[in-house]
C-alpha cells in the first residue's frame, strides 16, 4: 500500500506530511494542563480542580471555577481577537493595553452618576458642566471613538509612512498611557450609572467576548475582509499585485484592533466600577501570547479566532490552577513570562516544520 496520493498532472504528495489543524494541538494542550492541575490538586490539596467533590452540590463539574476561568480571560480575550487580526495581517500591536487605560478613564468620566448614596457626586469629572447621568450610548460611543482614533493612527502611520508596526504601536503605547494619567491628573474615576455598570455585571463580559469571537471568526473565514487579511499576511507584495488595497486594509485592521481594545476597556471599567490610569498594563503581551499559543503565526498569514479562544482558555486555566494550589501571585507572573517566550519558540518550531513540508 502506497503512502502517496496522485494529484493534478500526476503530481504526488506524501500523506504522512499532511498537517493537522493547529487548533487541535492547542485543544490537546488545554486538556493536558487541566489534567496536570487535577493530579496536583488530588495530591497536594486533596481536592479536585475541575470536578465537583461536594455532596451538597449537584453536578459533575465545579461550575463556580469554570465560570471564574472563563470570566477572568474574557476581557483580555476581546483584545486578543483584535491582536489576532493584526498578527495575521503581518503586523503587531503593542498599544492595546495603554489604549485600555486611556479609554477606561475617558469613557468612565462620561458614565458617572449624578448622585452617590443620596448625595450629589461633586467629584464627578464633568459635574460642573452637568454631564452626569448621561444615557449609556454616550460613554459607549466616546469610548469606542477613543479606540477608533488610536487604532486609526496606528494604521495610518504603518500603512502610509512605512514605520515598522513595532515602533508605531510602541509610540502609541507610551502616548496613550500618558493620556490616561493626564485625563484626571492620575485620580481614579468611579461611581458609574447603573446602565453602565450592567455591562460588566455577572457573566456579561463572557457573552460579549463570545459575540466578538463569533463575529470575527465568521468575518475572517467567509468575507472578503478575511481573505484580504490572510493574503496580506502571507505575502504583501503578492497581495498588492493581485489588486488588494494593502494600505487601506491595514488601516482597517488596526482600527478594528483599537476599537476592540476600547470595548475591553469599557467592559473592564464597568466590571470594576472604577477606572484607573494603570489599567491594562501588560494586557498587550497577554493578548499576543494568547494568540500565538492558539496557533497564530508571528510571520503572518496563518491562524484563527478559534485558536486564540483556546489560547485564552489556557491562560485562564493556568491562573485559576495556581490560585487553586494557593501559590503566590508572583509565581503567576513568572509563568506568564515563560509562556510568552515559549509561545514564540513554539511559533518558530511550527514555522520550521511548515517549511520542511513545502
Amino acid at each position: 500500500m502506497t503512502d502517496t496520493t496522485h494529484g493534478i498532472g500526476g503530481l504526488t504528495f506524501d500523506t504522512k506530511k499532511r498537517a493537522l489543524p493547529p487548533e487541535l494541538g492547542v485543544a490537546l494542550a488545554l486538556v493536558l494542563i487541566v489534567a496536570i492541575f487535577e493530579i496536583l490538586g488530588r495530591i497536594f490539596m486533596h481536592d479536585s480542580f475541575l470536578f465537583n467533590t461536594r455532596d451538597s452540590v449537584d453536578g459533575l463539574f465545579n461550575m463556580a471555577r469554570l465560570k471564574i476561568i472563563i470570566l477572568q480571560v474574557s476581557i483580555i480575550g476581546i483584545i486578543a481577537i483584535g491582536v489576532t487580526q493584526v498578527i495575521i495581517s503581518g503586523g503587531i500591536d503593542l498599544s492595546s493595553g495603554s489604549v485600555v487605560g486611556a479609554t477606561a478613564m475617558i469613557a468612565m468620566s462620561f458614565a458617572q452618576a449624578g448622585t452617590v448614596y443620596g448625595a450629589e457626586n461633586t467629584r464627578a469629572v464633568f459635574f460642573t458642566q452637568g454631564w452626569v447621568d448621561l444615557p449609556l450610548a454616550v460613554p459607549l460611543l466616546v469610548g469606542l471613538l477613543c479606540g477608533l482614533v488610536a487604532g486609526g493612527i496606528n494604521g495610518l502611520l504603518i500603512a502610509y509612512t512605512r514605520i515598522p508596526p513595532f515602533i508605531a504601536t510602541l509610540g502609541m503605547m507610551v502616548a496613550a498611557r500618558g493620556i490616561a494619567k493626564w485625563w484626571t491628573r492620575g485620580q481614579p474615576v468611579s461611581f458609574p450609572t447603573e446602565s453602565y455598570a450592567a455591562l460588566g455585571a455577572g457573566m456579561t463580559p463572557v457573552l460579549i467576548f463570545a459575540g466578538v469571537a463569533i463575529l470575527f471568526a465568521l468575518a475572517l473565514k467567509y468575507t472578503v475582509y478575511g481573505k484580504h487579511t490572510y493574503a496580506i499576511g502571507s505575502s504583501e507584495s503578492a497581495a498588492r499585485m493581485s489588486g488588494i488595497k494593502v494600505a487601506r486594509h491595514k488601516v482597517l485592521v488596526y482600527t478594528i484592533a483599537g476599537v476592540l481594545a476600547a470595548l475591553a476597556a469599557i467592559v473592564l471599567s464597568s466590571k470594576n466600577l472604577t477606572a484607573q490610569s494603570g489599567m491594562g498594563v501588560m494586557y498587550e503581551l497577554d493578548a499576543i501570547a494568547m494568540a500565538v499559543i492558539g496557533g497564530i503565526s508571528l510571520q503572518g498569514g496563518r491562524g484563527s479566532v478559534l485558536g486564540t479562544v483556546l489560547g485564552a482558555l489556557i491562560f485562564g486555566v493556568i491562573i485559576s490552577g495556581f490560585t487553586f494550589l494557593k501559590l503566590d501571585a508572583y509565581y503567576q507572573e513568572m509563568v506568564k513570562g515563560v509562556i510568552i517566550v515559549g509561545a514564540v519558540v513554539l511559533d518558530q518550531w511550527r514555522q520550521s516544520r511548515h517549511s520542511d513540508r513545502i
